[in-house]
């Protein structure tokens, strides 16, 4: 028995420090000589339990102070192996029932540990610390295509991209306080709850559906209300004013924040999956090439969802379309800040990601010198076909893709064939073949961008096999960037983000473990502390 211990490696040796005292000898009763010394009884169980829940009140009477920063982990993940590796040796000599959970128990009873989730179970934000980007501005916002930034993830754009994020949630949180739409409101900006008070809306932006609801619905069901209503608010442009932001930024920001579908008339656009072209532009500029002589280098006609043009170019009874109300303020923000560095920043969720597409690309050819342009995109949906791809690249639109692997929403519409699958067969010689396809097939889309990959299975707060609403949530997609590491690196344990609103939306989704210890920690009525924003509704998918 003792010459098991000394086979162990030496990093493993603390695993079987919980139960030190059953190694000991014990005596023979048959040999007066050799009996054990006598000890003291071990105390109940009860006893250690009363001692632990003392400890724990007195503990959570008092505020818990931060706690400094942990270290960033070793990229190759390499801790865990050893941690499996010992529970292994512990489950070959039947050990791991009693010696493993003790351990576990331990951990998760003690001050530090119970600190660190009193933390993320706050409702106070807690942010990761805004570092100055000065000169590689551009860099960030993607003039190299954010190359040596992703993976692993760059400190500095994880937090730009969380911000972008909460721009969109303040979008959503506005919609629901008010989502009805009267005939006077388009006449100056709503009020938003912007999460950075360094900006200011200056216009609200409105999307209207092309397609209409039979009368006989409204006299079914009169209630329905503003989900029947054609033309909806769904988001804004806001510009940066604060002068120590500019200079930590390096440039005046406006951005242009879209929120996802939320009424009826924008789910039955959504399903409108055929391809149609995005303009007459192309078919003018093949016919004028063909009579100069010059061979088009593409062969591919820009097209893009029928039900997300019809959104962006159809004007409302008392509102314009959403492509002409973003132009018009662009180019009025262009004269007022003329002289400044500006960059443009397009954000949305789901539809709003297919939108902010669209926006990019109605926004790159608006004027002579326009600002740089970048998009970044939370579970949006493909939007064209690889025309409409060339498109967006060679008008130096730059496009973050945020999406997560559990996420159906990411892969649709389309014939479900795998970007990587299409790159292979083009090098193999099928470009002509799929060209062709492409030019013919009314669901030949294909993504655009770069790509920024997360997963709900990397969380240790959310259960591996969350629903379909958790897994395209926004709340969850900014948990997931929040802890994101690298591709090959388990989910950072400094991550700084409060699970406080992920668990108010997906509490069914979150472990249990975690909802136990809200409870136990006295918040288990969250969703009552919800009075603050009673009007609101939470971040929809």
């Amino acid at each position: 028995m003792m010459q098991i211990g000394s086979t162990l490696p030496a990093h493993n040796l603390q695993l079987f420090r919980v139960r030190r005292a059953g190694f000991e000898c014990s005596g023979s009763p048959l040999n007066p000589l050799n009996r054990a010394p006598t000890r003291k009884p071990e105390r109940l169980s009860t006893e250690i339990t009363k001692e632990h829940l003392f400890n724990l009140e007195k503990l959570l009477q008092k505020q818990p102070h931060p706690n400094p920063p942990d270290p960033e982990p070793a990229i190759n993940g390499s801790h865990t192996t050893g941690e499996n590796r010992g529970r292994g040796i512990l489950e070959g000599l039947n050990l791991a029932s009693s010696v493993w959970p003790e351990m576990k128990a331990a951990e998760e009873m003690s001050p530090r540990y119970l600190n660190r989730l009193q933390r993320l179970l706050s409702k106070s934000a807690e942010y990761s610390p805004r570092n100055i980007l000065g000169s590689r501005w551009r860099e960030y916002h993607g003039s190299n295509d954010w190359a040596g930034l992703l993976d692993p993830l760059d400190e500095n754009l994880r937090r730009e991209v969380v911000r972008f994020g909460e721009f969109i949630q303040a979008a959503y949180h506005c919609f629901h306080s008010n989502p009805a739409t009267s005939t006077e409101e388009a006449q100056w900006p709503r009020h938003v709850a912007l999460p950075d008070r360094s900006y200011r809306v200056t216009k609200s932006l409105y999307a209207t559906a092309s397609i209409g609801l039979p009368k006989w619905v409204d006299d079914v069901a009169p209630d329905l209300g503003w989900m029947t209503q054609r033309s909806s608010w769904v988001g804004y442009v806001a510009v940066c004013d604060d002068i120590t932001e500019i200079q930590r930024m390096g440039r005046r920001d406006i951005v242009i924040a879209l929120r996802g579908t939320a009424t009826c008339l924008e789910w039955a656009e959504n399903v409108r999956d055929v391809l149609v072209p995005i303009s007459d532009e192309y078919n003018n500029n093949n016919n004028q090439k063909k009579n100069e002589g010059i061979q088009s280098t593409d062969g591919q006609q820009p097209k893009v969802e029928c039900g997300f043009l019809s959104l962006f170019k159809t004007r409302g009874e008392h509102v314009p379309s959403l492509a002409e109300s973003v132009v018009e303020e662009i180019q009025r923000l262009m004269e007022k800040y003329k002289g400044e560095a500006l960059s443009i920043t397009i954000t949305g969720h789901s539809l709003g990601a297919a939108l902010a597409l669209l926006i990019g690309d109605e926004l790159s050819t608006c004027a002579p010198d326009v600002p740089p342009v970048a998009v970044f995109s939370f579970g949006g949906p493909r939007v064209g076909n690889r025309g409409f791809a060339n498109r967006i690249q060679s008008n130096k639109v730059k496009v973050l893709r945020i999406v997560n692997s559990q996420d159906l929403v990411t892969r649709v519409p389309g014939m479900f064939v795998s970007e990587e699958l299409d790159k292979k067969l083009r090098e193999n010689g099928a470009r002509k073949l799929l060209n062709a396809l492409d030019n013919n097939m009314p669901w030949a889309y294909a993504h655009v961008g770069t790509e920024l990959r997360v997963d709900t299975k990397m969380s240790p707060f959310l259960k591996p096999d969350a629903d379909v609403a958790c897994c395209h949530d926004l709340e969850a997609y900014l948990h997931l960037v929040d802890g994101f590491l690298a591709s090959n690196c388990p989910f950072r344990p400094n991550a700084k983000r409060s699970l406080w609103k992920l668990l108010n939306e997906q509490r069914s989704n979150v472990k249990r473990l975690y909802t136990s210890k809200a409870k136990a920690l006295n918040l288990s009525n969250l969703k009552s502390d919800m009075s603050t924003m009673a009007n609101c509704l939470p971040s929809p998918s």
